[in-house]
């Protein structure tokens, strides 16, 4: 069994949330912060050995103050997020435990992540050295430079949608980053690639959204009731064949 440490994603600015009270990862969901939502998934694994929650500089006091008791009796550990969200990952990375074999990034607005999904991408990661989850685009892909007026579709074979957890071999990752220079990449993905790395996709889910916006919130309430219940017979991989894409 591998060695996991997570890095839970939670210093993004917000700015599409719109919420005076609230960022997004610290917005209540069902009586529970968002981001509490997401860390939990996590912590009741035999593998993880770690779990670091990044935040921005400006939340880290406030953030303390509210969930300080939960840091404490979950055993959590707090990392401070930089300008980007590379910069934030990487902050995070240098607090990984030396014994550590994978590192497993998420964000903190993805609270709707079932066990079978994140079983799936570990155990490919496991195997590869690099995997994510990812959904087929299905719907008809139009790309508009001022937003107002369509000026091409873009064919949307081939295309798919990178989610969360992406993981990764510690060594990698940290490889990855020592060779990012000045880039900004969008996900760690995008890093590990550039070293020729092969990134293997494992079929995610559309109920495993990121909340963006405040309607967000609803449609994730009604996703965490229909995630599919953790599996005790099933395969550990049952999309070996068919939705694994690499």
């Amino acid at each position: 069994m591998p060695k996991i440490a997570v890095i839970l994603a939670a210093a993004g600015g917000s700015s599409r949330f719109k919420d005076q009270h609230y960022k997004k990862q610290f917005a209540i969901l069902n009586g529970k912060a968002v981001w509490l939502h997401s860390a939990e998934k996590f912590l009741n694994r035999d593998d993880v050995k770690q779990l670091i929650v990044v935040v921005s500089p400006e939340d880290r006091d406030d953030f303390v103050s509210k969930f300080g008791a939960n840091l404490a009796v979950m055993g959590i550990d707090l990392a401070t997020g930089g300008k980007e969200r590379s910069d934030s990952v990487q902050n995070a990375l240098s607090k990984v435990r030396e014994e550590i074999d994978l590192v497993c990034i998420h964000d903190a607005a993805r609270p709707c992540l079932a066990d079978t999904w994140l079983d799936d991408v570990i155990a490919v990661a496991s195997k590869t050295g690099a995997a994510i989850l990812a959904t087929e685009v299905t719907s008809t892909v139009k790309r508009s430079r001022d937003g107002k007026v369509i000026d091409e579709t873009v064919p949307r074979e081939h295309l798919y949608l990178a989610q969360t957890p992406q993981v990764f071999s510690r060594s990698l990752l940290v490889k990855a980053f020592a060779a990012k220079g000045s880039s900004q990449p969008t996900d760690e993905a995008q890093m590990v690639e550039k070293l020729g790395q092969k990134v293997s996709l494992v079929a995610g889910s559309p109920l495993n959204i990121k909340i963006t916006t405040k309607s967000d919130l609803a449609f994730a309430a009604a996703c965490l009731k229909a995630l599919p219940t953790p599996r005790f017979d099933a395969p550990l991989h049952p999309f070996a064949d068919d939705k694994l894409w690499r």
